[in-house]
């Protein structure tokens, strides 16, 4: 071992970071891993917003003295709560701010492997140093959980991508462009697409293509029967939100169909009129096959009343999310993964995010199917972060 810790976050996005934070002022000892804001900076395609608010895209120290709105005061940058969309770039460079402020120890490596041992975990980064850790914490984000559908996996790169792939767009200016989705990442990238010159075909499964609604002064009424949340208005999103530590002790087959069917796709309501009216939005049709011929992906779709239309283009994204599975994790020892034990490829967890493997921990939305749909937001952080860092602490 070249050294060792009582801690290992695997991480540094707003789960990580945040988690580190709490740490340090709990004077923890830990060791950090990862590229801050990496994934939010170079998998989401320049030029973005984000979907979630202002209020709620904040990275979490214990004190609450660096929010997102402190970082654009003090950097001159517009800045609401919710009337203002959060652009990509600020994110990231807040992001990278705290971990600059509140996170200065982050070693810039990738885990390539975790494995078992007599006194815990060993670590292996990517530059062959090995790390002894009495205790893991995963918190790798959705990096890990690109979903393409199986009617594309087959087909290359240079003609099927995920949206994922993408930072810049500019390479596909002039080019006819199919992107497959109906939520933010699908909106997002089809408006990017059509800014920077590329012909682009919106198609979705859903018979319209949602937006969420933009904030707006209501009532006393109105904010009582639906109160704002982190994650939305709702009385259901506020619980989630308020309380993850009750969500999981609602039976698992409630707790599963809550976080599959909770916050559906949809795109942000500043999309809208980029959106709707500037590309063609092929609705209610699901893919059946996809094939290159000619250069060209020829993908087959098929209606709800089982009519098949065949359309050709010059490359296919698929915008079609992120599916959480701890198969995914392969820096993760052969025999950790046979001894984890999950349910629909997530860890079951305990009350401070411990999984059957003592000491080690997740977070981010990989935990979602045990403390529910908040998991999957950078808002949900900050309980994460206080949850796991007393049991650590």
């Amino acid at each position: 071992m070249t050294s060792e810790c009582q801690v290992a976050i695997i991480g540094a996005g707003p789960y990580g970071l945040s988690l580190a934070s709490y740490l340090k002022e709990r004077n923890g000892d830990f060791q950090i891993f990862g590229e801050p804001m990496q994934f939010w900076r170079d998998h989401m395609p320049k030029g973005m917003h984000l979907k979630s608010d202002g209020f709620a895209s904040n990275l979490y120290d214990p004190r609450g003295i660096f929010t997102l709105r402190q970082y654009c005061q003090e950097q001159g940058i517009s800045y609401h709560d919710t009337l203002r969309p959060v652009e990509l770039d600020t994110f990231v460079k807040y992001g990278v701010a705290f971990k600059e402020r509140m996170v200065p120890n982050l070693r810039a490596s990738d885990i390539v492997n975790v494995a078992k041992t007599s006194k815990g975990f060993s670590l292996t980064l990517d530059s062959d140093d090995t790390i002894g850790a009495r205790k893991v914490v995963v918190a790798a984000g959705i990096r890990h959980f690109r979903h393409l559908p199986s009617q594309l996996q087959s087909l290359p790169a240079e003609y099927v991508t995920h949206s994922s792939d993408h930072h810049h767009l500019s390479s596909f200016k002039n080019r006819d462009v199919v992107v497959l989705g109906a939520g933010a990442s699908a909106t997002d990238i089809a408006a990017l697409l059509h800014e920077n010159g590329a012909k682009v075909q919106l198609i979705a499964r859903e018979q319209n293509v949602r937006f969420h609604s933009a904030a707006a002064k209501r009532s006393l009424y109105q904010r009582l029967r639906h109160p704002s949340s982190g994650i939305g208005p709702g009385l259901r999103n506020r619980f989630y939100c308020d309380a993850p530590w009750l969500f999981r002790y609602l039976p698992e087959a409630l707790r599963l169909e809550i976080v599959r069917r909770t916050l559906g796709p949809a795109g942000g309501w500043f999309m809208r009129n980029r959106v709707i009216g500037k590309i063609p939005l092929l609705v209610g049709l699901s893919l059946e096959s996809a094939q290159v011929k000619r250069h060209q992906v020829h993908v087959k779709l098929r209606d709800p009343e089982g009519n098949v239309q065949e359309l050709a283009t010059d490359h296919v994204i698929a915008a079609t999310g992120f599916k959480p599975d701890l198969r995914r994790f392969q820096f993760l020892s052969a025999e950790i993964r046979s001894e984890l034990k999950a349910v629909n490829d997530t860890p079951i967890l305990s009350s401070t995010m411990e999984s059957s493997v003592p000491g080690l921990y997740f977070t981010g939305p990989i935990a979602a199917n045990s403390f529910g749909p908040v998991m999957r937001f950078a808002f949900g952080a900050q309980f994460a972060a206080n949850r796991i860092s007393q049991d650590l602490a």
